[in-house]
């Protein structure tokens, strides 16, 4: 019975996996001609006509760094800031050493009204980032995983080595993977803080009012444009406290912006 049980186990896992096979090829079969339909629009310049074929795949809930890419070129040539930036920097999270991605959406933001400098930045935070942005919280914790492994190792090759050679080197080699582990722990926690915390959106109206409230009675403290990226920072039913790069903060519509 208990034989009969776990046979129909494996097969419905089976069928399970061939049923999920068979949805995920339909969908790529499925988004392939239009993703290629939008690249013929785009060469005859029939932009519009390009973004709302790529958008259908989009609607499909399928995503690529050269998807988005394709959407702010597509947007750029529109004249269409505020998309363009969005998917450019929508392209960049799933593609972050894309080179053409940042050439491309430097000049999207070379496009947009606000010149905003950015506070100065510490020789720590320069110094972590230069870090931190080796890899993502993801690669952090498999480096955590990774070091924890050679830690073991080399701590055992030392237990039960009789050489005093092979000792003293096995020593040193647990001692520095210690440290790396450490480090790659502290690096793992850090960036998975700084994603939680991190929430961009692009500006998405021609112009907005950046308010000391989140009500249209309050004062105006500055304007900000479309294609700028922002930090929201809190909510409050329709409005977003957000701020900028050089600091400033204020209260602006939801409906004005879209978030990455």
């Amino acid at each position: 019975m208990k034989n009969k049980f776990l046979t129909f186990l494996m097969t419905f896992r089976g069928v399970i996996f061939i049923f999920l096979m068979i949805i995920s090829n339909q969908s790529y079969s499925q988004n392939k001609p239009l993703f290629e339909q939008g690249k013929s629009l785009y060469k005859v310049e029939k932009y519009q006509e390009a973004i709302t074929s790529w958008m259908k795949i989009l609607d499909h809930e399928k995503h690529s760094s050269e998807l988005y890419f394709n959407l702010g070129n597509a947007h750029y040539k529109l004249n269409n800031i505020g998309p363009s930036i969005y998917y450019f920097e929508k392209a960049l999270l799933l593609a972050p050493n894309d080179r053409d991605i940042k050439n491309n959406l430097s000049f999207a933001e070379n496009a947009k009204v606000d010149a905003i400098d950015p506070l100065p930045k510490t020789i720590f935070y320069k110094w972590y980032h230069a870090i931190s942005d080796l890899l993502t919280f993801d690669g952090w914790a498999y480096t955590s995983v990774f070091m924890v492994i050679v830690f073991v190792v080399c701590f055992l090759v030392y237990y039960f080595s009789y050489s005093e050679i092979i000792k003293r080197f096995f020593f040193v080699s647990s001692t520095i993977s210690i440290f790396s582990l450490g480090m790659a722990l502290s690096m793992a926690f850090s960036t998975y803080e700084d994603a939680i915390n991190n929430n961009p959106a692009i500006i998405f109206a021609e112009s907005t009012d950046v308010r000391e409230a989140p009500n249209l009675r309050s004062e105006i403290s500055f304007m900000l444009h479309e294609g700028t990226k922002v930090q929201i920072l809190e909510r409050d039913v329709d409005w977003g406290l957000v701020e900028i790069a050089n600091g400033k903060e204020g209260w602006i519509p939801l409906t004005d912006l879209k978030e990455l």
